[in-house]
C-alpha cells in the first residue's frame, strides 16, 4: 500500500508523517545556525563593542550585503518593518499622501506608511501570482499618490516591469518589499535592485536570520543619504557637531545582530539552493495531481520558496481549502488555507486604532475621511478559498518531501473519490 492510500488520519487512520517530526524554522532543525555565528558573536563580546557606531560587524554586514546584491548602498536596521520605514522616511511623504500596496502582506508593510502619517491605498492582486495587479494599481493613483510598495510574496517574484512603467508615467517611487524573497529573481534580475529601494527582513523564519533585523538597499545616492540618517535619529555622524536634521527614530542594528547576519549571509546561496531543490522535487511529485497547481515561473524568474504555495481546484474536490488544510494537518503536514486576511480588515485599520483616539490619518488627513469597504479587493478576499500554503525550509530532505507528497496525494485522492462517489450516487 502506498503512503497516500488508506483512511485519513482525521478519520482515525495513521498519519503519513509523525506530527511535529518535520524540520521547522522555529528551532535549529530548520535553521543553519552554528559555529560560524558563534565565532562572530564571540569576537563581538570579547571586543566589548556591542553598538554599531563603536563596532565593525554591522558595517561589514552592510558592505557584504551590498556586494551580493550589486548595489552601492545598504543600511541595516532592527527589523524588516524598520527597513521599510527607512524607505518611507527617505521618500518623505506629506501627511495625508498616499502609498499604494497590496492588502495581502504582513502588517509590517503597512505600519511604516501609517507611522509617517501617510495613507495606505490597497490595490487588488493578480489571482495567478497573488502579487499586485498593475491594472488595479493604476486605477488607485490620485494626485496624492507618492509611491508604490511591490511585495514579492512567498519567495515568488512579482513582475516589476508593469509597476515601474506606471511609476515612471506618474512620477512615483517604487519600493520592493523583499522580506520573503532573498535571491529571488525576475527576468534574471535580483528583486530589491529593480525599483528605487529594496527592503529585507532577518526575522526568525526568513531565508537568513539574526532573530530580527532588516536591510534597506538602493542605487540612489540622495535616497541612501536619507536612509542612513533615518535609522539614526537624523544624526549626521561626520565631524564633531552633534545635531539632528529631521525627525526620525533610532533603528540602529546591534553588533550582535550584525555578527549573526554576517555569518548567515555566507550561507544564503546554499540555503536558497536547498529550498529550490526540494520545491522542484515536490512540484514534480505533484505533476499527476491536477487539483493542486504549484506556482509557475516565467523565463528568467527564480523563486526562493519562503513558503510553498499551491492553487487548489476546490470545485473538483468538493471541499473547502479550510477543510483540506485541516485534513493535511492531521496527516502531519505543515499546511494552512490562505495567508492573511486583507490588511484593510485588521482591527488596527478597520477600527482606526492609530494615534490615541484621533484615528489619524484615516480621520483628519482629509475632509472625507478614509474607508475601506468589504469587497474592495475581490481577488485578495477570495485568496484563502483558492490557496494552500506549506511551511518550507532548508532542513527538508528528499525523504521529507516524499512524505509531504504522499500526504497531499492521500488527502486529495480521498476527496476526489468522495466527490466521484457522490456524483455517481446522484
Amino acid at each position: 500500500m502506498e503512503a497516500w492510500e488508506g483512511r485519513l488520519a482525521k478519520d482515525g487512520g495513521t498519519p503519513v508523517i509523525e506530527p511535529g517530526s518535520l524540520p521547522t524554522v522555529s528551532d535549529a532543525s530548520g535553521r543553519t545556525f552554528g559555529e560560524e555565528e558563534l565565532a562572530e558573536l564571540t569576537e563581538v563580546i570579547r571586543s566589548g563593542r556591542l553598538g554599531r557606531n563603536e563596532g565593525t560587524k554591522v558595517k561589514a554586514f552592510e558592505q557584504a550585503f551590498s556586494r551580493r546584491w550589486g548595489v552601492p548602498h545598504a543600511t541595516a536596521s532592527t527589523s524588516g518593518t524598520a527597513a521599510l520605514h527607512l524607505a518611507i522616511g527617505a521618500i518623505n511623504p506629506d501627511p495625508g499622501d498616499e502609498i499604494i500596496t497590496t492588502p495581502i502582506t504582513d502588517f509590517g508593510t503597512i505600519i511604516p506608511i501609517l507611522m509617517q502619517n501617510a495613507i495606505p491605498v490597497f490595490a487588488d492582486i493578480d489571482p495567478e501570482t497573488w502579487c499586485l495587479d498593475p491594472v488595479s494599481v493604476e486605477r488607485c493613483i490620485t494626485e496624492r499618490t507618492r509611491a508604490i510598495i511591490l511585495v514579492h510574496l512567498f519567495g515568488r517574484p512579482a513582475d516589476p516591469d508593469p509597476i515601474l512603467d506606471i511609476a515612471r508615467r506618474y512620477g512615483l517611487r517604487v519600493i520592493e518589499d523583499c522580506s520573503q524573497a532573498f535571491l529571488t529573481e525576475s527576468k534574471g534580475r535580483l528583486v530589491g535592485t529593480i525599483g528605487d529601494i529594496g527592503c529585507f527582513s532577518f526575522q526568525q523564519s526568513k531565508h537568513m536570520s539574526c532573530g530580527d533585523g532588516g536591510m534597506t538597499i538602493t542605487k540612489d545616492e540622495e535616497l541612501a543619504w536619507r536612509i542612513r540618517l533615518f535609522q539614526d535619529k537624523g544624526w549626521p555622524r561626520e565631524g564633531n557637531l552633534r545635531t539632528h536634521l529631521f525627525l526620525s527614530p533610532n533603528y540602529r542594528m546591534t553588533e550582535l545582530q550584525g555578527a549573526v547576519g554576517l555569518a548567515q549571509l555566507k550561507k544564503l546561496d546554499d540555503v536558497v539552493r536547498r529550498r529550490e531543490e526540494r520545491a522542484r522535487q515536490l512540484t514534480l511529485a505533484l505533476s499527476d495531481v491536477p487539483e493542486l497547481r504549484p506556482i509557475r515561473l516565467g523565463p528568467g524568474d527564480r523563486a526562493s520558496y519562503w513558503l510553498y504555495p499551491m492553487h487548489v481546484d476546490t470545485e473538483s474536490l468538493g471541499v473547502s481549502t479550510k477543510e483540506l488544510a485541516y485534513a493535511l494537518q492531521q496527516e502531519g503536514l505543515p499546511a494552512r488555507a490562505g495567508y492573511v486576511e486583507p490588511m484593510y480588515k485588521v482591527p488596527a485599520i478597520r477600527e482606526r486604532r492609530t494615534y490615541g483616539r484621533s484615528g489619524y490619518p484615516f480621520v483628519g488627513a482629509r475632509e472625507e475621511g478614509v474607508v475601506y469597504p468589504d469587497g474592495l479587493c475581490p481577488h485578495a478576499e477570495a485568496m484563502a478559498e483558492r490557496m494552500i500554503l506549506l511551511a518550507w525550509n532548508e532542513g527538508y530532505t528528499e525523504e521529507h518531501v516524499h512524505a509531504i507528497a504522499g500526504g497531499l496525494k492521500k488527502v486529495v485522492t480521498h476527496y476526489r473519490q468522495q466527490r466521484h462517489q457522490g456524483g455517481a450516487a446522484g
